[in-house]
């Protein structure tokens, strides 16, 4: 279902607008985030319908989104999407899209034209994540962004690339996913491999929260003394939240995934980070805190 609406906040001096490009109910719930029970899902319903599950259906609504950050006079872009024309035969959701693509999102909700990004952030190495990294232009696949260096978490690129088998062979589309959105990135010499942790500028840093896949990351905000971080799919539900153990049915390393998981949410809740999940519906933010030794969700209203 596509969605035009935009929303924009401060933290600091970094702007950022989130560019939405389509939110659904996705999946069914507990196969979404395998572990949390039924119980979970209908004893929060009250804040977890409409923008993050549809009890009619049990399907979990995410969300598929774009932010744009302007950050020490620079445009950063995290993550970009399904992008057009792609061939995902394992997801018919993002199997050979079409309609209005990101930059034509970009410039109309955020006044950002492909010239204008300076950085694209991949928080990892998914077709959900990457895919407007290029776009078909006379039949090959090219930068979308052309004067923009695009930061890859280095486990990523070598498990999802030639080097690591294309992920080992375990998904059909991983080959197809690093061939058409990572690969001419790196042949237009606009790729920069990182590890472990690297400084974008005086207000972001990137860092490692392996699991979800090998190279997952998240990027941090920090500017006068306000915070968040972006924490791509190390959530793809709130119901994560309450019981961070359990990780999503896409987590390569689900054991891994949970241990990033409660290590960045409970940073969050100490340092009073806003979390900006890659597929929250609603707000697409939340604030996290500790009740009695337990995560919470500010503000629900179970």
């Amino acid at each position: 279902m596509a969605d035009d609406n935009t929303q924009g906040f401060m933290i600091g001096d970094v702007e950022v607008r989130r560019v939405l490009e389509w939110r659904a109910p996705y999946a069914p719930a507990r196969e979404l985030v395998p572990g949390v029970e039924a119980q979970v899902w209908d004893g929060n319903r009250r804040w977890l319908s409409p923008d993050h599950w549809d009890p009619q259906t049990d399907r979990a609504v995410v969300a598929l989104q774009t932010w744009v950050l302007r950050s020490a006079g620079r445009t950063v872009l995290v993550d970009t999407g399904v992008g057009h024309g792609r061939e995902r035969p394992g997801n018919p959701f993002f199997h050979r899209q079409g309609g209005e693509g990101l930059p034509a999102r970009l410039e109309s909700q955020a006044g950002v034209r492909p010239e204008d990004v300076d950085l694209v952030v991949n928080t990892h190495i998914h077709g959900d994540h990457v895919g407007w990294n290029t776009q078909d232009v006379d039949g090959t696949w090219t930068p979308t962004f052309p004067g923009a260096r695009y930061l890859l978490p280095a486990a990523d690129d070598h498990h999802f690339g030639p080097g690591g088998g294309y992920g080992g062979g375990l998904r059909p589309d991983d080959r197809l996913i690093y061939e058409d959105s990572i690969a001419p990135v790196h042949a237009s010499g606009q790729a920069l491999l990182w590890d472990g942790y690297h400084r974008i500028d005086e207000n972001l840093t990137l860092e490692a929260a392996p699991g979800h896949t090998p190279g997952s990351s998240v990027l941090r905000v920090a500017s006068r003394g306000e915070r968040a971080v972006f924490v791509g799919d190390l959530l793809h539900s709130p119901v994560q939240i309450l019981h961070p153990e359990c990780s999503s049915c896409f987590c390569l390393d689900p054991e891994r995934a949970a241990a990033s998981r409660r290590r960045v949410l409970e940073r969050a809740a100490d340092e009073r980070e806003l979390v900006v999940p890659a597929h929250f519906g609603g707000a697409g933010v939340v604030e996290v805190r500790r009740e009695k030794g337990a995560l919470e969700v500010a503000g629900r209203t179970p």
